[in-house]
């Protein structure tokens, strides 16, 4: 059976979500579960996060023995032996061919922010930004929208040929104390969020205009290439 799993983790945990030589990666972790409890199989998550990154929605797919046709059985299994800093949210059985990172279509990040300073409890969660102006990152982020080619706005040494990429939507918006940065895309380039959101918060400190950013993004020239911290990234939603 081909099974589909929505996950949660913490990214701070891991050393990103793919496999890793030392096996500290949430796909290691999960095939380290499965392995114990003889399901033999390889997971295909739907796109890779880096270290520090977490995820409320992340998904992967793979192949199941039949006589774990009890799913809620199953996910409560994996959840008692997996660590705490990861969740089996859902598990869905799908068509064979069901591949969940080539069928999907969307993918939704939010990044977060707060001006208060954050605390020992949520410093890994959300990043303070002390000052900004939330207008600015408004009208900034909205140029974002559209396919564009974000060659300048990914990091170097990625395995991507291909720098041109679709976002759906992008905006800025304030929930509770908290400002959330939202992107939605058929796909991203390595650290891509992170650099847009870097820019993005120096427009909003004014240290950067709205028309650097629009330069940059029509790749007339670099001007500013630091990623935002990993600790306010989540990856929220995959669509199929």
């Amino acid at each position: 059976m081909n099974a589909k799993f929505t996950i949660s983790y913490d990214g701070t945990c891991f050393q990103g979500s793919q496999t890793q030589p030392n096996g500290l990666s949430v796909e290691d972790s999960i095939q380290k579960v499965f392995k114990q409890l003889n399901i033999n199989t390889k997971i295909t998550l739907s796109g890779r996060t880096d270290k520090d990154v977490h995820a409320t929605g992340q998904v992967f797919n793979c192949k199941i023995p039949s006589y774990w046709e009890n799913l809620q059985k199953l996910k409560d299994v994996l959840n008692r032996h997996l660590p705490s800093s990861i969740k089996i949210k859902d598990i869905k059985i799908v068509k064979n061919d069901f591949h969940s990172r080539f069928h999907a279509k969307k993918r939704v990040y939010r990044y977060l922010v707060s001006k208060k300073e954050t605390s020992v409890f949520n410093s890994k969660y959300i990043s303070h930004i002390k000052k900004f102006d939330e207008e600015k990152i408004k009208k900034a982020i909205k140029l974002f929208e559209g396919v564009h080619d974000f060659e300048y706005f990914h990091k170097k040494g990625s395995d991507k040929d291909n720098t041109v990429r679709e976002v759906y939507e992008a905006e800025f918006y304030k929930y509770r104390d908290i400002y959330v940065f939202k992107f939605c895309a058929n796909s991203y380039l390595r650290s891509q969020i992170r650099l847009m959101v870097g820019f993005l918060i120096k427009v909003g400190e004014g240290k950067l205009l709205i028309e650097d950013l629009k330069a940059q993004l029509d790749k007339k020239k670099h001007i500013f290439r630091i990623p935002a911290s990993p600790y306010g990234l989540y990856l929220t939603k995959v669509y199929y």
